[in-house]
């Protein structure tokens, strides 16, 4: 249609039916004149709007699918997440139990000596504090921890408090080189001083230079005055190497300890020293050796009528063997 004034006319009227139209619908509501109208259009058109909508819907389908493949990824990643939670559980329990087996540990290592004890977490190591082998535990003052106070675990001495804060406390660890405690041999008694060497064993200077020593001897804490900063019978370690008696007033033996420095998780700190001197209660027991197995072979008698018989064999053995060689030497014979 081109644009002329006439059909400008007509697409205003047409605006203007449409609007009155409206307007008489919505007063009329229920009972509007139109309403038949609507039904009718409803009756032509219904069929159409239908067939859209089943054409349609594929699409529909597909963006639900879509929605919904989202929601399950998501339910997905919700699954995956509450599974690595429950493996950290796992990985967490796992954790308790191996420190439930040191505070076993240490528990039974404290019953032994008569050491009052209180259980600490090691937090930290000395790599905030120095260059020195230390740990830092998260209790302190308020604690009732003191300086110079035996440190200890399961397996044996850990070290001494060095420093005390409210609420944590530093350890100086067995293994550092300005670490020196008084020792004691088991069952010989002989005395002496061990002093850290790192990641090496300990160095132990006994006080007699003639002691008789071998690897495999055992060393505890000889014990302080006034039990600080050791109490006595703590299980220092074992006797690894030792060199050879030069004459001098002292001797030196290594020692390698029986507390893993390098991982370390819960201590006992001795707030309670024992009434009287463990000695060597305190030491693990020694395993059994293995009994050895002793194999005795008894050679079986041979009676006369049995040795003739072997006799016979083998001289027969021996003609059946010239036999063959006499044939061999014919058939090479031209």
């Amino acid at each position: 249609m081109r644009d002329t004034r006439e059909s400008r006319l007509l697409l205003v009227l047409l605006i203007a039916i449409a609007f009155a139209l409206i307007t008489v619908d919505i007063r009329g509501g229920q009972e509007s004149p139109v309403d038949g109208a609507r039904q009718a259009a409803a009756a032509v058109f219904g069929p159409v709007e239908n067939g859209v909508a089943a054409a349609v819907d594929p699409i529909g389908n597909a963006i639900g699918a879509v929605r919904d493949s989202g929601e399950r990824h998501t339910r997905i990643a919700a699954l995956e997440k509450e599974n690595a939670a429950l493996k950290a559980e796992l990985g967490s329990d796992d954790r308790n139990r191996n420190r439930l087996r040191e505070l076993d540990s240490i528990l039974k290592t404290a019953g032994a000596g008569q050491y009052g004890i209180k259980g600490a977490q090691v937090i930290a190591i000395g790599a905030a504090q120095g260059f020195s082998w230390t740990v830092t535990v998260d209790v302190g003052a308020r604690d009732g921890i003191k300086r110079d106070m035996t440190v200890l675990n399961g397996s044996g001495l850990v070290g001494r408090v060095t420093t005390v804060g409210p609420s944590t406390s530093t350890v100086l660890l067995a293994n550092d080189p300005d670490f020196t405690v008084g020792t004691r041999m088991e069952k010989s008694d002989e005395l002496g001083f061990a002093t850290g060497q790192g990641d090496r064993p300990l160095l132990v200077q006994l006080l007699n230079g003639k002691a008789k020593v071998k690897p495999g001897d055992r060393l505890v804490t000889f014990g302080s005055r006034a039990d600080k900063p050791f109490v006595p019978g703590v299980p220092v370690g074992e006797v690894v190497r030792v060199d050879p008696a030069g004459g001098g007033l002292t001797r030196n033996i290594y020692v390698r300890p029986y507390v893993g420095f390098t991982k370390l998780d819960i201590v006992g700190i001795v707030v309670q020293a024992p009434r009287a001197d463990p000695r060597d209660m305190v030491l693990p027991q020694k395993p059994k050796p293995a009994p050895t197995v002793t194999v005795t072979v008894t050679p079986t008698p041979t009676s006369p009528d049995g040795q003739q018989a072997a006799d016979g064999q083998r001289n027969q053995q021996g003609q059946n063997q010239q036999n063959q060689q006499g044939r061999d030497q014919g058939d090479a014979t031209p």
